[in-house]
């Protein structure tokens, strides 16, 4: 494979890594996604090993690569070209396949954050979630394993509940202490899971309030494929009567590093443009 126009995004992530491959010209090409668990292992190693895999499949060495760019934790990058802030790769990843969007919510591990674009895909202004907050990707793992229930499965059975069971919205240990009590007190899981959507989502649909989101918003990160937050997002966004489109991003979980990819490209073009002759 030619790879005199290949861009790599990787993102690191505070529970997975996320890699992008783009064919980069006037209409880029996404080549291939991949996200992995770090899990309990070095994130370095998770890393090399697939970025290695990845060439691998494409029949490509490093040198062949024009740019690699990081994102997120970008120091655990070796050998990258350049770092870009999350909150624009978030922004140009979901851009590609949504140049229509002009709120982008980056629903992270440790954070959520509201992002806004304007017609170039460059963000304009951003607000965000504080760490301890229970509205993020992290302390929704976290409740799964009181449910028992696996983080795919919890969207499907948000959308089967009958009588949400509303948590704590205040912090990440008071609303693990409400799921602890509903389950020895036998309410459905579903509800139980319905309610921490409506809990997550509450938090963010303030922050789309207080931002004066406009829409479409545009979801990204590893929750933006939960159908159930999803659905308590464009619920709780009707009650507040907030006119707001909410879907997630194409390739979601891959944004950020597809956005890399993206913003690795066109540094080096322009470099090259403003290079004397």
């Amino acid at each position: 494979m030619n790879g005199s126009n290949l861009t790599l995004g990787i993102d690191v992530g505070s529970s997975a890594v996320k890699m992008a491959l783009v064919s980069y010209g006037e209409h880029p090409e996404v080549l291939e996604t991949f996200s992995e668990r770090i899990r309990r292992r070095n994130p370095q190693q998770v890393i090399e090993s697939g970025l290695e895999r990845l060439l691998e499949r494409h029949g490509l060495v490093y040198e062949d690569l024009l740019y690699v760019a990081s994102t997120g934790e970008g120091e655990l990058v070796p050998r990258k070209r350049g770092h870009f802030y999350s909150m624009t790769t978030h922004a140009r990843g979901a851009y590609l396949y949504h140049p229509e969007a002009r709120t982008v919510v980056d629903l992270g591990a440790l954070f959520c954050r509201v992002i806004s674009l304007d017609g170039n895909a460059r963000v304009r202004s951003y607000s965000m979630t504080g760490q301890c907050a229970s509205g993020s990707g992290q302390f929704l793992e976290n409740i799964t394993r009181y449910l028992g229930v696996t983080i795919d499965e919890v969207g499907p059975l948000s959308l089967r509940a009958t009588e949400p069971a509303r948590t704590s919205g205040i912090c990440a240990v008071l609303a693990e202490t409400d799921v602890i009590n509903m389950v020895s007190r036998g309410i459905p899981t579903p509800d139980i899971v319905k309610g921490i959507h409506l809990s997550i989502a509450g938090r963010i649909i303030q922050l789309l309030s207080r931002f004066r989101a406009e829409s479409p918003v545009v979801l990204t990160g590893g929750m933006a494929q939960d159908v159930g937050l999803a659905a308590a997002l464009r619920e709780l966004a009707r009650e507040r009567n907030l006119k707001l489109d909410i879907y997630p991003a194409t390739n979601c979980v891959a944004a950020g590093a597809i956005g890399a990819a993206l913003w690795g490209g066109f540094r080096h073009f322009k470099k090259l443009q403003e290079a004397p002759p």
